[in-house]
């Protein structure tokens, strides 16, 4: 199991605000905050920023997203929302899809630098 991952960031304040915002409808509060890094998570940091300055802007074409579980749909279209609202961009609108061994409730977002994250909720089984 993965414990926390990290993304490179261009400017951690800016980036700092932008997902102080978008992350806030999963759960995610800022809880460590040093020099080059910023931790976000529930109760532990599990999503870091690390800043990397003149970075360049990352390729679409990676194929790396970082995927973080949302408790509602309606958490998934508000991370999706705010991040729109704050200079990200859609990689993947608010709405149903299928999972490897499941459906789920996804959205993917582009934040300033590029870095590709989705919010995405699995319903409990009827």
């Amino acid at each position: 199991m993965i414990d926390h991952v990290s993304i490179a960031v261009s400017d951690l304040a800016a980036s700092a605000a932008f997902y102080t915002h978008v992350l806030e409808p999963l759960g995610l509060v800022r809880l460590v905050e040093r020099p080059a890094t910023v931790g976000f998570g529930r109760k532990y940091p599990e999503f870091w920023l690390n800043v990397r300055p003149g970075m360049a802007p990352v390729a679409q074409d990676t194929g790396a997203h970082v995927a973080l579980r949302a408790p509602t749909e309606q958490a998934v279209t508000a991370f999706h929302a705010r991040a729109l609202a704050r200079g990200g961009r859609s990689d993947g609108a608010p709405g149903p899809r299928q999972a490897t061994m499941t459906t789920c409730f996804a959205a993917f977002i582009r934040d300033p630098d590029g870095n590709k994250v989705e919010a995405v909720h699995f319903p409990k089984p009827a």
